[in-house]
C-alpha cells in the first residue's frame, strides 16, 4: 500500500496547504492519513475531507515564564510514543509536515522508524516547531526563496494553494452573497479567529466605504457581524473560499502566509494588516513587509489603523488595482505543483 501521512496543526495555515496537495498526489498515493491534536482546529477541517484522522498528545511552548511549559516534555514524550505506534501500523512511504507543535512528536517518531519526512515552512523566518523538525527531515520546503537558504536541506517551492480556488464564476459568487455587481466588492479577512481591531476600524469606516463598495466580511468565529445594512454581508466562516475570492475586487487581510499567498496567486489587490509582533512571534509583520517591498501588497501597520487610514488604503489600492495585478507574477500559483512533485517522488514503486 502506498500511503502518505500528513501532520501539522494549531491554525488553518498549518492544515490548508497540505490539503491543497491532495488532488496533485492522488495518483501516487492510494491512502492518505492525518495525525493532529485531539482538540485543534485541524481535526474538524480534516474530518470534513473524509480523511482518516488520528490524534496524539502535544503541548505548545508559551513565550515568557509559564508553569505550563514544564508539562511540555512529558506531553511530547507521550505524543512520540503514540505517533510511533500509529506510524508502525500505517506504514507510510513518507510523512509530510506543515509544522505546528503537534508535528514535532510525529516527525521524531517517523525518523526513529526510518520513514522519510518532508516538512514545509510557510513564513519568511521559521517557527520553533520547524526549527526542531528540520534536522529530522530529508527536505525542508519553503514558501520564500530566502528561507530555503537557512537550511542545508532547504528547497524553495512556494506555498501550496488549492486548485479549487481558481475555478469559481464571478456572477455566481456575487449572487451567493446577494450583490448585484453594480459596485466593486471589498473582501475583508480577519484570519480564522477574526480580528477585533480590523472589525472595529471597518465598522467605523462603513459610512465612507459602503457608497463605493459592496462588502463581504469574514469576521471570524469569536465575533459578530458589524451591521445589517444593504451592501454588507457578514459571515463567521466561508467553507467555499473560491466564491469569496471570485467576488472580490480588492481585499483587506491579516498577513498569515496562507491568506497572503492565496490573494497573490489569485491576483487580488490587497491591504494587509499584520498581527503585531507583541501578539505573535512577528512572522506576519515580516511576511507583509517582504511583499510590500515588492510592491504587490499595501502594508498598514495595526498601530496606524484608524477608520480613516483603512478607508484611504482601500481606496488607494483599488484605484491602483491594475498596477498591483501587473506586478503579480504567476510564481505565486506554482507552489502546489512544485511541492506535489517532490512528495510523489517518495511513493513506493508499484509491484507487478
Amino acid at each position: 500500500m502506498n500511503a502518505i501521512v500528513l501532520t501539522g496543526g494549531g491554525t488553518a495555515g498549518h492544515v490548508m496547504p497540505a490539503l491543497a496537495l491532495l488532488p496533485r498526489i492522488a495518483n501516487s498515493f492510494d491512502s492518505v492519513f492525518y495525525i493532529g491534536s485531539a482538540d485543534g482546529m485541524e481535526k474538524d477541517i480534516v474530518k470534513g475531507r473524509n480523511i482518516p484522522y488520528y490524534s496524539v498528545s502535544t503541548a505548545k511552548f508559551r513565550r515568557g515564564f509559564s508553569v505550563k511549559n514544564f508539562k511540555i516534555l512529558p506531553e511530547v514524550a507521550r505524543g512520540y510514543a503514540q505517533a510511533r505506534k500509529l506510524l508502525t501500523r500505517l506504514k507510510p512511504a513518507v510523512v509530510f509536515s506543515k509544522g505546528g507543535y503537534v508535528a514535532v512528536p510525529v516527525v521524531f517518531a517517523a525518523k526513529s522508524l526510518h520513514i522519510p519526512v518532508v516538512t514545509h515552512e510557510s513564513d519568511l523566518t521559521p517557527g520553533l516547531a520547524n526549527r526542531l523538525i528540520a534536522p529530522k527531515a530529508e527536505k525542508v520546503l519553503t514558501a520564500f526563496p530566502e528561507t530555503a537558504k537557512r537550511f542545508p536541506n532547504g528547497e524553495y517551492t512556494g506555498l501550496p494553494v488549492a486548485d479549487e480556488l481558481f475555478g469559481a464564476d464571478k456572477a455566481e459568487a456575487l449572487a451567493r452573497y446577494g450583490f448585484s455587481g453594480a459596485k466593486p466588492v471589498l473582501l475583508v479577512l480577519g484570519g480564522s479567529q477574526g480580528s477585533k481591531a480590523v472589525n472595529a476600524a471597518l465598522a467605523s469606516a462603513l459610512g465612507e466605504l459602503l457608497p463605493k463598495f459592496d462588502i463581504l466580511h469574514l469576521f471570524g468565529g469569536k465575533n459578530r457581524p458589524i451591521c445589517e445594512k444593504s451592501g454588507y454581508k457578514g459571515l463567521a466562516f466561508e467553507g467555499e473560499m473560491r466564491y469569496a475570492y471570485a467576488a472580490a475586487d480588492v481585499a483587506v487581510s491579516r498577513a498569515g502566509a496562507s491568506a497572503l499567498f492565496e490573494l497573490l496567486a489569485l491576483k487580488i489587490p490587497a491591504v494587509v494588516i499584520p498581527l503585531p509582533a507583541g501578539a505573535s512571534r512577528g512572522d506576519q509583520v515580516q511576511n507583509a513587509e517582504y511583499f510590500a517591498a515588492k510592491g504587490v501588497v499595501s502594508l498598514l501597520y495595526e498601530k496606524n489603523l484608524t477608520p480613516q487610514s483603512l478607508e484611504t488604503a482601500i481606496s488607494s489600492v483599488y484605484a491602483d488595482r491594475f498596477n498591483f495585478r501587473r506586478r503579480l507574477s504567476s510564481q505565486y500559483a506554482e507552489g502546489t505543483a512544485r511541492a506535489a512533485k517532490i512528495l510523489c517522488a517518495y511513493a513506493l514503486p508499484e509491484k507487478n
